[in-house]
């Protein structure tokens, strides 16, 4: 091109109309000027400078070769839409050819052509834009401009470092936008930007002003995408940078210049913030948007890039550490008056947002360890301290023990150099700790009484550390709350005696100060929270707390609670003026006594209430019975107030669906939990919480679940709200996407107050309403569940009484415990919420570690799936030939009209699940399986007989019966099957579950009901074991059988004792033992007869069983009339399959008499009801005469009879024992006129059948006393018997038969005495003393001198009768004999051992000598027992020979 070819349009205005070339330009000067060397060069260098200040590159022509003369500008050439032909290459040739005409580097050229056009798409029209973003139109031309940039740069005809001076030349028409598409399309990078500018401060202050504004444009911005990709890559630029380890030395600036810049302007954007939030900016304003765009930015996926390095967490520790030292100007009594106004609740949420973004990163230890080193080393703004401590125990539950630690620490430094400031900041953290609740802390009142309320504390351990800890709570009087004072002078340091003075100083202060402000220590409430951020409660509102409390705790402990007898003495003003009244509020009494009725009673009883105020209160309750039921209660003011808490509760959940529905709203979902758990406590009513969280229990009643009007408004309102949120977010986000929200809102109803209501309200709607609950509600309880389970271990026990162990259940088990089979319905519902809750727990944690799964699930819920699946589905029974990798059916089950049973197979067939239930206590077993299917009433059972049966088989002996004992199965032994059935039989009828089922069941066993099919199993499996295979020849069968074994193994699990709830227990076990022996074959009883051998068959471990436990719960001599009819029925089956019959009964029953007397009696008693069956059996199988056994067991019944018959009495069979007890049977018997009648023809008969006898009527005497329940003739059949005795005691007497013998009874006494023993419970032989004594008044007077041993006996029996009575043991004669006017004269024991002491007192005088010979052993055993017999006795035995002659004349 010649320069004719050129031509320059003057951007200058003023010119006139003539343009000369550039080549006239300059020839005057050419002129004019001399040339010289170097004047060549010069000249160029000033073209060239004066080019780049004066040229507008806009105006600039390019004529085109082989064209016709053409004005072509650059706005065009980027214009797509005025020159779509041309392209990258053609621009970049004609800047390359202009630049080597005027001999410029064509990088420079190039750099300022693009910088102008920059500015120039800026620019809309012709006025700079006010903001950072582009429209669409310039950034349709900042991208065909970006290309030509990025092909010149290509092709080396671009400098970055002229772009970069020529861009911030025009700075106030660039916007932020333009300068991050230069970023991302690899034409300059954000760094090289800013690091191109001199003025450092400049470009802060450009940067900020830039991001300020596009923080507060971001909500409103059409294009946000693009306006949050730009913030986010700013700032991750910023804080690499800002924040690496090490600086990049290849550069050419200065290696901190960049990080300087950095670092100044995030810090000034956190200074702005702070400030904002200071100031109490307003909700929408510029500068909220400012805030909450910039703290959005400290989001985890925004460092995501760069999260390999370690700048974000310097970062992040960097932050913190300004946010806890910005503008330190509270002091320490400051924070101490108001740190409860910065609790999680009431701080600003974006704030907390900011505390919870910055935790997400940092690991709790590092949080707390950095919380530390701050404190230490720099002055706080104690307002974000606090405020930070509050949201890290709620927001991150591993921190709170490490705080607990920490705070530790602090007190063990503090007391150790008297370190004012350690101590300062411990009680401060733990005051903010324990603000957000027991649930999440300690309270303050339990964190004060265990640092300093036990010997173990260290503040004790010197008079210096006790000094300085009263100084310090000295020092804090001024300041802090009534509440924290409440709690030192209620629960003191345990301070030695000798210090007591420091103490008694400090109270003296406290007082006086709560005195100034008008709070009183004897008004606090009972139960009151010492902690709490609300203000001190009127007394008046804290009483009817204080009662509800007290009415729980003795409604479960059946004592009147400590508090409140302490109250009583100790703080009688608050009793007496305040909680009396709460508690004796007129009603209309309940027919059943109450738990209320209960505690008054208790008081009154106590003297605890005056009787005025209890005379009133009885005469308001009858006013209250008297009003008509039709009365309709006037509108009070009690009734509105207690509809106002709600508004705001139900404002406060609103708010939190908003933010959970809104996933860029997570941040503050925290801030909306907490404002939500603020206002509960008084839509409740219930301003504090409990003071103490030792021990906590929730008690409830599963039966008959109660709850007061507000309290079940505020749970609906609860869970309403947490379904129908579930059931939102489910929607649009699968469950371990939803955020935090499920599990704060469980949280926060854990407090004291709400979870006994949340858990009251769950039992009525599952296990009460469960049917008819819809699919919301089912999957909005099932997540509820789940995450209430999550943290176990953090909540208390649930006390739900019967059927539930006594120690209480997780919460988790009470969840499952609320899902029963009683019908067909509620198994239904079972399956649904056990499908959900699984199906909630396998979306809930699918990215976490199998041990976190497996500690979401409850076992029993997951075993009571597998139960039902087994049940209903068939496909569930066969193997599974492909599981299924899909998803859980989380997602099709909110569709709410899914089909619950196919969700369920879908659920089955999932692979994680499958794998779970190879988790050992995830498996269902055989065990499990059996006491699921017991809870199944058949009446109401899905299944139907059939099906039932059928399923029955299929379980035990397709499943069950072949699996591993490691699987829960039994490993295919069939006796190890029946054994765990009766175990679990056992349990099922020991526990009270099968109380809860009509009386109509099928299963009836000790008084519980259940699914008798089972019973049925039992029955068919024994008859396949005694159908089995034959022991080999040579081989011993197994010894006894199997039911044996578990009986005996069950009772010796039990406690031993004599005490009457040992007693019950064991009689409730043996029982059930006996219902489930008499439900086999009688063979279990007499086993049979191994191939027909002639040895008599095994009785051995039922003749123990009746010897070791059935023998002590007779209560006659003689077995259950079912029992002993089974037992001869198993002796005949035995006898049928026996090659001599005859003989087989003869051995069995001659090996009852010595080892099982009982049996034999037994038989005499229900020989009415058992000879016409032994008659018939004998008679149809072996026909025959009667064996030699059994005619004389017939002939002892006739024996009996025919004794008191007017005719001859037959003689009595041996044994006489035998005769004798078959004797007393038909003296019972008798009716009508008095038995000492009917024994008159009884002198005949010898001492072997009338001692035996005597012996009888001893133990009918003491089974008269020890009948539990008075019966109808109870008062008669007592003197009956001690009729009895006194006729037999006659004719011994009489006769001048001895019987002292029976009082001193042992194993060793021959046969008698061996046979005897076995006859008669232990307690019967244990109080024997007591009737001994009982027929004082029948004692023969010769028989202190006729029989040596009498005094001997005499003495004996009053020993152990006085050991008896201080052992308890006849305070079941007491209660027996209290129930009866006639009995108390004689079943009063204390009565008895005071005629007892009087007969010694006069007998021992009168004994011979010889009566005294043995006395020595029981004086060594009895030195304490009576002091007066011991020396009557020690006084008769030392004298003289002639003491006789001088003895006691004889006076009655």
């Amino acid at each position: 091109m010649s320069d004719s070819q050129v031509e320059i349009i003057s951007s200058s205005s003023g010119l006139g109309s003539r343009r000369r070339t550039w080549t006239e330009l300059l020839a005057g000067r050419v002129k004019r000027q001399t040339r010289c060397p170097g004047t060549e060069q010069k000249l160029q260098e000033s073209a060239v400078l004066l080019l780049r200040r004066h040229l507008n590159l806009n105006d600039l022509l390019l004529e085109v070769e082989g064209a016709p003369r053409k004005m072509l500008c650059l706005s065009q050439l980027i214009d797509p839409e005025a020159c779509p032909n041309l392209s990258s290459s053609f621009i970049g040739s004609a800047l390359q050819d202009e630049a080597s005409r005027l001999g410029l580097p064509v990088a420079v050229l190039s750099s300022r052509v693009v910088a102008t056009s920059i500015a120039q798409i800026c620019v809309s029209d012709g006025e700079p834009v006010h903001g950072v973003l582009l429209s669409a139109e310039q950034r349709k031309k900042l991208s065909s401009l970006l290309e030509v940039a990025q092909y010149l740069l290509a092709h080396s005809m671009f400098s970055r470092l002229s772009f970069c001076r020529e861009l911030w030349e025009v700075q106030n028409t660039s916007l932020l936008e333009v300068m991050w598409h230069l970023h991302v399309q690899n034409v300059v990078s954000l760094q090289e930007l800013l690091e191109s500018r001199a003025d450092v401060q400049a470009t802060v202050a450009w940067l900020f002003g830039n991001l300020c504004l596009l923080c507060e444009q971001m909500e409103a911005s059409p294009d946000s995408d693009v306006a949050r990709a730009v913030l986010s890559d700013f700032v991750q630029m910023l804080v690499l940078r800002g924040f690496q380890k090490n600086s990049d030395l290849r550069r050419n600036v200065e290696p901190e210049q960049m990080g300087q810049l950095a670092v100044a302007v995030l810090q000034k954007m956190l200074v702005f913030a702070l400030e904002a939030l200071a100031a109490g900016m307003q909700d929408g304003s510029p500068q909220h948007k400012v805030v909450k765009c910039w703290f959005g930015m400290f989001c985890g996926h925004t460092y995501g890039r760069i999260l390999a390095a370690d700048s974000p967490k310097r970062f992040f520790s960097h932050t913190l550490t300004q946010v806890l030292t910005h503008k330190p100007v509270l002091r320490v009594s400051d924070a101490v008056q108001m740190q409860k106004e910065w609790s999680f609740a009431k701080t600003h949420p974006l704030l907390t947002g900011l505390y919870c973004r910055l935790f997400e990163i940092l690991s709790p230890e590092e949080l707390v360890g950095h919380l530390q080193e701050v404190l230490e080393t720099h002055e706080v703004n104690w307002q974000h301290v606090l405020a930070c401590v509050s949201t890290l125990v709620v927001c991150v539950p591993e921190a709170q023990q490490l705080v607990q630690d920490w705070v530790a620490q602090l007190l063990a430094r503090a007391f150790e150099s008297c370190d004012q400031d350690s101590m300062v900041t411990a009680f401060l953290v733990v005051r903010q700790a324990a603000l957000e609740g027991p649930s999440v802390f300690p309270s303050y009142a339990d964190w004060f009484q265990a640092a300093f309320g036990s010997s173990r504390g260290i503040h004790g351990c010197s008079k210096k550390t006790l000094v300085f800890l009263f100084k310090f709570l000295s020092d804090l009087v001024p300041f802090e709350a009534p509440q924290y004072m409440q709690a030192h002078v209620l629960h003191p340091p345990l301070v030695p005696s000798k210090y007591r003075s420091l103490l008694a100083d400090y109270v003296s202060l406290a007082k006086t100060r709560l005195a100034d402000l008008q709070v009183s220590v004897e008004n606090m409430g009972l139960y009151e929270d010492l902690s709490s951020a609300g203000g001190v409660t009127e007394p008046h509102s804290r009483a009817h707390q204080d009662v509800e409390k007290a009415i729980a705790v003795f409604a479960h402990t059946g004592r009147v609670p400590a508090a409140v007898m302490e109250a009583s003495i100790f703080r009688r003003p608050y009793y007496t003026t305040h909680f009396l009244p709460a508690l004796l509020t007129p009603r209309a009494l309940p027919k059943t006594p109450d738990s209320r009725a209960a505690l008054i009673e208790s008081l009154r009883r106590a003297d605890k209430i005056p009787q005025s105020l209890y005379s009133a209160y009885c005469r308001a309750c009858s006013a209250a019975e008297e009003k008509p039921e039709n009365a309709a209660p006037g509108v009070t003011v009690e009734a509105i107030c207690a509809d106002e808490p709600l508004g705001p509760l139900a404002a406060a959940l609103r708010e939190l669906r908003a933010a959970m529905a809104d996933p860029t709203q997570y941040d503050v979902v925290a801030a909306r939990v907490a404002a939500v758990s603020e206002r509960l406590g008084s839509a409740l009513g219930h301003a504090e919480e409990d003071g103490s969280s030792e021990g906590w229990q929730v008690q409830l009643s599963v039966r008959t679940p109660g709850l007061e009007q507000q309290e079940q408004e505020v749970a609906d309102l609860l869970l309403t709200c947490f379904c129908q949120n579930l059931i939102a977010a489910s929607s649009f986000a699968p469950p371990d996407r939803q955020g935090p929200w499920a599990s704060r809102l469980a949280a926060a109803m854990c407090a004291h107050r709400l979870l006994p209501v949340v858990l009251t309200r769950l039992c009525q709607l599952l296990r009460h309403q469960g049917p008819s609950l819809s699919a919301s509600h089912v999957l909005g309880l099932a997540a509820l569940a789940v995450h209430l389970a999550e943290s176990g271990s953090a909540h208390p026990v649930v006390c739900v009484g019967l059927p539930a162990p006594a120690e209480g259940l997780t919460v988790a088990e009470f969840f499952s415990s609320l899902l029963t089979f009683r019908t067909s319905e509620t198994l239904l519902f079972c399956l649904k919420f056990c499908t959900a809750v699984i199906s909630y727990s396998l979306c809930r944690f699918s990215e976490s570690s199998r041990d976190s799964l497996c500690h979401s699930l409850c076992p029993a819920l997951v075993k009571k799936f597998q139960f039902i699946m087994f049940r209903l589905f068939a496909e569930a029974r066969d193997p599974l030939c492909q599981e299924d990798t899909a998803d859980p059916p989380w997602r099709a089950l909110c569709r709410l009209s899914a089909d619950w049973q196919h969700a369920a197979l879908c659920l089955w067939r999932q692979r994680t699940f499958q794998e779970l239930l190879k988790e050992e206590h995830l498996h269902l077993t055989y065990r499990d399986w059996l006491q699921l299917e017991l809870e199944i009433q058949p009446e109401v059972d899905c299944l139907s007989d059939t099906e039932r049966w059928d399923f029955h088989q299929w379980a035990i002996h397709e499943h069950f019966l072949p699996e591993p004992s490691a699987a829960g199965g039994c490993d295919g032994d069939l006796q190890a099957a029946c054994t765990l059935l009766v175990d679990v039989l056992i349990d099922f009828c020991q526990s009270s579950i099968s109380y809860n089922y009509s009386e109509n069941s099928d299963l009836v066993l000790s008084g519980c009901t259940g699914n008798r099919d089972i019973f049925s199993r039992l029955q068919e499996m024994a008859a396949d074991l005694e159908q089995g295979p034959v022991a080999p020849r040579g081989c011993s069968p197994p010894p006894g059988h199997f039911l044996f074994g578990v009986f005996r193994r069950r009772l010796q699990a039990l406690a031993s004792g004599w005490d009457v709830a040992t007693r019950l227990q064991r009689q409730q076990l043996l029982l059930t033992c006996q219902r489930i022996l008499l439900g086999l074959p009688p063979s279990v009883v007499v086993g049979s007869p191994q191939a027909r051998q002639l040895a008599a068959p095994d009785c051995t471990e039922f003749f123990h069983l009746v010897n070791s436990e059935l023998r002590n719960f007779s209560g006659g001599s003689a077995l259950p009339r079912d029992l002993t009819v089974h037992f001869f029925r198993g002796l005949l089956n035995a006898c049928s399959q026996s090659r001599d019959p005859c003989l087989t009964a003869d051995l069995v029953l001659t090996t009852s008499q010595t080892e099982c007397p009982l049996v034999l009696t037994s038989a005499l008693l229900w020989w009415p009801h058992l000879e016409p069956e032994l008659c018939h059996r004998w008679g149809r199988c072996l026909q025959g005469p009667w064996p030699r056994e059994l005619q004389r067991l017939r002939e002892a019944w006739q024996f009996g009879r025919s004794c008191l018959s007017p005719d001859t009495a037959s003689p009595a069979p041996d044994p006489a024992w035998l005769s004798a007890a078959a004797l007393y049977f038909a003296i019972q018997r008798a009716r009508g006129d008095r038995a000492g009648s009917r024994l008159q023809r009884l002198g005949c008969q010898g001492e072997e059948l009338l001692v035996p006898l005597f012996f009888f009527s001893l133990m009918g005497l003491l089974s008269s006393h020890l009948t539990p329940q008075g019966r109808p003739h109870q008062a008669v059949d007592t003197l009956k018997a001690l009729d009895i005795c006194a006729e037999l005691l006659g004719c011994l007497g009489k006769r001048r038969i001895s019987w002292l013998v029976l009082f001193q009874v042992t194993e060793t006494d021959g046969s008698l005495g061996h046979v005897l023993l076995r006859l008669a419970p232990d307690q019967h032989v244990r109080l024997l003393p007591f009737a001994f004594y009982s027929l004082l008044p029948y004692f023969d007077e010769d028989t202190l001198t006729r029989e040596e041993a009498f005094l001997h006996v005499a003495v004996d029996m009053y020993l152990k009768l006085i050991r008896l009575f201080v052992a308890g043991e006849t305070g079941a004669i007491s209660a027996v004999a209290s129930r009866s006017q006639e009995l108390r004269a004689q079943g009063d024991p204390v009565d008895l051992i005071t005629k007892a002491r009087r007969f010694l007192l006069r007998s021992i005088p009168r004994c011979p000598r010889e009566s005294f010979s043995n006395m020595a052993e029981l004086l060594a055993t009895s030195a304490d027992c009576d002091p007066d017999v011991r020396a009557a006795l020690l006084s008769r035995q030392q004298a003289g020979p002639d003491a006789d002659l001088y003895q006691e004349p004889r006076l009655f």
